[in-house]
């Protein structure tokens, strides 16, 4: 005998968290949707299964291309030596505040 066995599991938006949150990587458009994602376990192309997922992704209403977005990473700041107050970039040679190098 012989068996075929076709089955996957798949990731699909599961509820919309805030629309109109990034453009969309694939066709540039602006009407995205930040959406809560769930795992499916399909077995010969029927979803069998489903558990919630533990991140979140971006959903275009266009194109319906689902995408992680990229991880947020904050401003780079320097704090100066002498006044020990913030500055913000990495553009300044001296500190904005007291004028010491940095």
């Amino acid at each position: 005998m012989f068996f075929f066995f076709v089955g996957g599991l798949e990731e699909r938006a599961a509820r919309t968290i805030k629309t109109d949150f990034t453009r969309c990587i694939r066709c540039g458009s602006s009407s995205t949707d930040l959406v809560e994602t769930e795992k499916v376990l399909k077995l010969f192309f029927i979803p069998v299964w489903n558990w919630p997922g533990n991140n979140t992704a971006v959903r275009c209403r266009d194109c319906s291309f689902l995408f992680h977005p990229p991880p947020f990473s904050p401003p780079p700041f320097l704090r100066c030596n002498s006044c020990n107050r913030m500055v913000d970039g990495p553009d300044y040679i001296f500190c904005p505040f007291c004028g010491s190098p940095i």
